[in-house]
């Protein structure tokens, strides 16, 4: 299923930059091996054996990971079958174009497991839709079929199952027959404004990944969803056994 685990982290982010030094690779094409997932983000097995601090070591391999993806002059497409999750979707959301198949099932559950979205998901997901139907998505975590990703421009090519990778590479091939120097300065354009922002926005979603990544709420998140079972949230049980207050003029 291709879950991101510290050792893929680690190679990804050696991989992409190589390539982003390679004159040779005109265009990239990121797709899953095998026949079921695209990814499906964070390994979940692997985090339900690590600490707190564990968890915050493994924090700066994501972000390298994700950065050197984004800081690719080259443009990248997300060729995009089965589960696309979490990180997987962040994964797909971090590249310049979305090529999808009917096999695509893409989502950010994070809050259903106690955690938020930590690659850019928060941002770039109400960048491609909107905060209105991004806020919906997160806060739900309710995955959406890969017609509907089409139909609200989560992905921008939908295709027929079984050929994202088929007609990514055909795209692919169509940018590699333009100038490279045109092709990278407009990415450079297309991005360039945006990712002033961007750097910034991505350094408050990582406070409140670290919030949540760190609370009681994570650690029971990560342990249901070991044992297939609904969480147990300690902060809702927390809230519903306050005091009510009351107030009088």
């Amino acid at each position: 299923m291709n879950a991101l685990n510290t050792a893929a982290l680690t190679a990804l982010n050696e991989f992409f930059t190589k390539l982003s030094a390679d004159p040779d690779v005109l265009v990239v094409v990121l797709s899953g091996a095998g026949d079921r997932a695209f990814c499906v983000g964070a390994d979940l097995k692997e985090r339900a054996t690590m600490s707190n601090s564990q968890i915050m070591g493994q924090r700066p391999a994501f972000r390298a990971a994700f950065a050197a993806l984004r800081a690719l002059p080259q443009p990248v497409i997300a060729a995009v079958h089965g589960f696309a999750l979490g990180g997987g979707c962040e994964l797909a959301l971090n590249c310049d174009v979305i090529v999808a198949d009917g096999t695509a099932v893409l989502g950010l559950p994070e809050t259903s497991v106690g955690l938020v979205p930590g690659c850019g998901g928060t941002q770039l997901a109400a960048m491609r839709i909107g905060p209105g139907r991004a806020a919906e998505m997160i806060f739900t975590g309710r995955k959406v079929s890969a017609a509907e990703a089409a139909a609200i421009g989560l992905v921008d090519v939908l295709h027929e199952t079984g050929h994202a990778r088929e007609h990514a590479l055909e795209m692919a091939a169509r940018i590699a027959a333009n100038s490279p120097v045109a092709v990278k300065a407009a990415k450079q354009a297309i991005h360039g404004p945006a990712a002033l922002g961007l750097a910034a926005a991505l350094d408050i979603e990582d406070v409140a990944w670290r919030i949540a990544a760190t609370s009681a709420d994570r650690q029971e998140g990560i342990a249901a969803f070991a044992a297939k079972r609904q969480p147990v949230w300690p902060s809702a049980h927390q809230a519903t056994s306050r005091e009510p207050t009351s107030t009088s003029e």
